[in-house]
Protein backbone atom coordinates (compact mmCIF):
# COMPACT_ATOMS: atom_id res chain seq x y z
CA UNK A 1 0.00 0.00 0.00
CA UNK A 2 1.19 3.29 -0.63
CA UNK A 3 0.86 6.50 1.68
CA UNK A 4 -2.26 7.55 0.28
CA UNK A 5 -4.18 4.17 1.00
CA UNK A 6 -4.10 3.39 -2.45
CA UNK A 7 -2.50 -0.41 -4.01
CA UNK A 8 0.34 -0.08 -5.36
CA UNK A 9 1.81 -1.12 -8.84
CA UNK A 10 3.87 -4.25 -8.03
CA UNK A 11 0.98 -6.06 -5.67
CA UNK A 12 -1.13 -5.49 -8.50
CA UNK A 13 1.12 -7.47 -10.71
CA UNK A 14 1.21 -10.17 -8.65
CA UNK A 15 -2.59 -10.31 -7.82
CA UNK A 16 -2.91 -10.22 -11.84
CA UNK A 17 -0.78 -13.56 -12.35
CA UNK A 18 -1.67 -15.70 -9.30
CA UNK A 19 -5.56 -15.27 -9.78
CA UNK A 20 -5.88 -14.94 -13.61
CA UNK A 21 -4.54 -16.62 -16.43
CA UNK A 22 -1.32 -18.00 -15.62
CA UNK A 23 -2.78 -20.11 -13.09
CA UNK A 24 -5.00 -21.79 -15.44
CA UNK A 25 -2.33 -21.96 -18.10
CA UNK A 26 -0.57 -23.99 -15.05
CA UNK A 27 -3.14 -26.09 -14.26
CA UNK A 28 -3.89 -26.98 -17.91
CA UNK A 29 -0.22 -27.94 -18.43
CA UNK A 30 -0.39 -30.34 -15.68
CA UNK A 31 -3.13 -32.39 -16.86
CA UNK A 32 -1.70 -32.04 -20.12
CA UNK A 33 1.19 -33.99 -18.52
CA UNK A 34 -0.77 -36.12 -16.80
CA UNK A 35 -2.84 -37.29 -19.37
CA UNK A 36 0.47 -37.90 -21.49
CA UNK A 37 1.13 -34.87 -23.80
CA UNK A 38 -1.35 -33.04 -26.37
CA UNK A 39 -3.47 -35.52 -27.58
CA UNK A 40 -4.44 -37.03 -24.28
CA UNK A 41 -4.13 -40.72 -23.56
CA UNK A 42 -2.56 -43.03 -25.91
CA UNK A 43 -5.03 -45.79 -27.11
CA UNK A 44 -2.09 -48.51 -25.67
CA UNK A 45 -1.79 -46.84 -22.31
CA UNK A 46 -5.40 -46.39 -21.98
CA UNK A 47 -6.62 -50.04 -22.56
CA UNK A 48 -3.26 -51.05 -20.19
CA UNK A 49 -4.83 -49.01 -17.44
CA UNK A 50 -8.27 -50.68 -18.04
CA UNK A 51 -6.94 -54.13 -17.98
CA UNK A 52 -4.29 -53.63 -14.98
CA UNK A 53 -5.88 -55.33 -11.77
CA UNK A 54 -3.44 -55.43 -8.85
CA UNK A 55 -6.21 -53.08 -6.72
CA UNK A 56 -6.75 -54.81 -2.65
CA UNK A 57 -10.02 -55.78 -3.01
CA UNK A 58 -10.73 -57.27 0.59
CA UNK A 59 -14.33 -58.54 -0.69
CA UNK A 60 -12.84 -61.08 -3.23
CA UNK A 61 -10.26 -62.27 -0.96
CA UNK A 62 -12.91 -63.12 1.72
CA UNK A 63 -15.12 -65.04 -0.64
CA UNK A 64 -12.60 -66.61 -2.32
CA UNK A 65 -11.34 -67.67 1.42
CA UNK A 66 -15.27 -68.79 2.28
CA UNK A 67 -15.13 -70.67 -1.20
CA UNK A 68 -11.84 -72.76 -0.27
CA UNK A 69 -13.54 -73.42 3.67
CA UNK A 70 -16.53 -74.82 2.14
CA UNK A 71 -14.83 -76.71 -0.24
CA UNK A 72 -12.58 -78.40 2.78
CA UNK A 73 -16.14 -79.35 4.46
CA UNK A 74 -17.89 -81.15 1.81
CA UNK A 75 -14.16 -83.38 0.69
CA UNK A 76 -14.45 -83.97 4.64
CA UNK A 77 -17.95 -84.69 4.44
CA UNK A 78 -17.69 -86.74 1.60
CA UNK A 79 -14.90 -88.66 3.16
CA UNK A 80 -16.58 -89.17 6.41
CA UNK A 81 -19.78 -90.82 4.03
CA UNK A 82 -16.76 -93.05 2.36
CA UNK A 83 -15.73 -94.34 5.62
CA UNK A 84 -19.15 -95.48 6.81
CA UNK A 85 -19.95 -96.85 3.90
CA UNK A 86 -17.25 -98.87 4.23
CA UNK A 87 -18.26 -99.59 7.98
CA UNK A 88 -21.41 -100.54 6.97
CA UNK A 89 -20.39 -102.94 3.77
CA UNK A 90 -16.91 -104.15 4.42
CA UNK A 91 -16.95 -107.21 2.11
CA UNK A 92 -18.85 -106.70 -1.39
CA UNK A 93 -17.78 -110.23 -2.53
CA UNK A 94 -20.11 -112.49 -0.90
CA UNK A 95 -23.60 -110.33 -2.88
CA UNK A 96 -24.65 -112.55 -5.66
CA UNK A 97 -24.99 -110.93 -9.10
CA UNK A 98 -28.09 -109.37 -10.27
CA UNK A 99 -28.90 -111.66 -13.18
CA UNK A 100 -30.69 -114.56 -12.84
CA UNK A 101 -29.64 -116.79 -14.96
CA UNK A 102 -28.61 -120.27 -13.23
CA UNK A 103 -25.08 -121.78 -13.39
CA UNK A 104 -24.94 -125.32 -11.90
CA UNK A 105 -24.06 -125.29 -7.91
CA UNK A 106 -24.44 -121.47 -8.23
CA UNK A 107 -27.37 -122.17 -5.85
CA UNK A 108 -25.75 -123.78 -3.43
CA UNK A 109 -23.05 -121.19 -3.39
CA UNK A 110 -25.12 -118.35 -3.30
CA UNK A 111 -27.49 -120.14 -0.33
CA UNK A 112 -24.05 -120.38 1.68
CA UNK A 113 -23.14 -116.52 0.63
CA UNK A 114 -26.74 -115.04 1.87
CA UNK A 115 -26.01 -117.09 5.11
CA UNK A 116 -22.22 -115.81 5.40
CA UNK A 117 -23.44 -112.76 5.15
CA UNK A 118 -25.51 -112.89 8.11
CA UNK A 119 -22.93 -114.10 10.16
CA UNK A 120 -20.55 -111.04 8.66
CA UNK A 121 -23.21 -108.92 10.03
CA UNK A 122 -23.52 -110.07 13.24
CA UNK A 123 -19.46 -110.69 13.44
CA UNK A 124 -19.13 -106.86 12.10
CA UNK A 125 -21.93 -106.00 14.75
CA UNK A 126 -19.94 -107.46 17.51
CA UNK A 127 -16.53 -106.16 16.71
CA UNK A 128 -17.88 -102.61 16.80
CA UNK A 129 -19.90 -103.33 19.81
CA UNK A 130 -16.20 -104.34 21.40
CA UNK A 131 -14.39 -101.47 19.78
CA UNK A 132 -16.93 -99.02 21.16
CA UNK A 133 -17.00 -100.94 25.06
CA UNK A 134 -12.72 -100.65 24.71
CA UNK A 135 -13.33 -97.15 24.05
CA UNK A 136 -15.46 -96.15 26.81
CA UNK A 137 -13.17 -98.28 29.10
CA UNK A 138 -9.99 -96.14 28.03
CA UNK A 139 -11.91 -92.93 28.19
CA UNK A 140 -12.81 -93.85 31.87
CA UNK A 141 -9.32 -94.61 32.83
CA UNK A 142 -8.12 -91.63 31.19
CA UNK A 143 -10.97 -89.79 33.45
CA UNK A 144 -10.07 -91.54 36.41
CA UNK A 145 -6.33 -90.66 36.12
CA UNK A 146 -7.62 -87.02 35.57
CA UNK A 147 -9.39 -86.71 38.74
CA UNK A 148 -6.36 -88.12 40.59
CA UNK A 149 -4.17 -86.08 39.13
CA UNK A 150 -6.35 -83.15 39.96
CA UNK A 151 -7.32 -84.62 43.35
CA UNK A 152 -3.74 -84.43 43.92
CA UNK A 153 -3.03 -81.52 43.03
CA UNK A 154 -5.59 -79.65 45.33
CA UNK A 155 -4.40 -81.43 48.07
CA UNK A 156 -0.40 -80.13 47.80
CA UNK A 157 -2.53 -76.42 46.95
CA UNK A 158 -4.04 -76.78 50.37
CA UNK A 159 -1.17 -78.02 52.19
CA UNK A 160 1.05 -75.37 50.84
CA UNK A 161 -1.90 -72.12 51.94
CA UNK A 162 -1.57 -74.28 55.44
CA UNK A 163 2.10 -73.73 55.87
CA UNK A 164 2.27 -70.35 54.51
CA UNK A 165 -0.36 -69.33 56.89
CA UNK A 166 1.43 -70.88 59.65
CA UNK A 167 4.73 -69.38 58.29
CA UNK A 168 2.99 -65.96 58.30
CA UNK A 169 1.57 -65.85 61.51
CA UNK A 170 4.84 -66.85 62.82
CA UNK A 171 6.54 -64.08 61.31
CA UNK A 172 3.87 -61.35 61.93
CA UNK A 173 4.05 -62.27 65.95
CA UNK A 174 4.97 -59.15 68.03
CA UNK A 175 6.30 -58.81 71.99
CA UNK A 176 4.59 -56.97 74.27
CA UNK A 177 6.40 -53.77 73.19
CA UNK A 178 5.48 -54.05 69.49
CA UNK A 179 8.94 -55.77 68.59
CA UNK A 180 8.83 -58.45 65.95
CA UNK A 181 9.89 -61.76 67.61
CA UNK A 182 13.30 -62.90 66.17
CA UNK A 183 13.23 -66.27 66.77
CA UNK A 184 10.59 -67.51 64.20
CA UNK A 185 12.29 -65.36 61.24
CA UNK A 186 15.84 -66.57 62.62
CA UNK A 187 14.65 -69.99 62.03
CA UNK A 188 13.17 -69.37 58.15
CA UNK A 189 16.17 -67.94 57.67
CA UNK A 190 18.10 -71.32 58.89
CA UNK A 191 15.65 -73.27 56.69
CA UNK A 192 16.09 -71.16 53.22
CA UNK A 193 19.74 -72.15 54.24
CA UNK A 194 20.12 -74.98 54.54
CA UNK A 195 17.21 -76.03 51.70
CA UNK A 196 19.92 -74.20 49.05
CA UNK A 197 22.43 -75.75 50.97
CA UNK A 198 21.49 -79.38 50.06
Amino acid sequence: MTKGGGVSDRHENQGKKTGGQDFLKKKMKKNMQRLGGRGGLSLESFANAKTRNDNYNPSLIKKQREFYKNAKCVQKYKKSLKQQEQLNFPTTRNIPSTDNRPIKGENQANEGSYANRGKMGKKNARSIGELYEKKRDEDEKAKMERDAIMQAKNEERQQAETRRRALKEKMYKKTKSGQPVMKYRIEHLLESIQGSAS
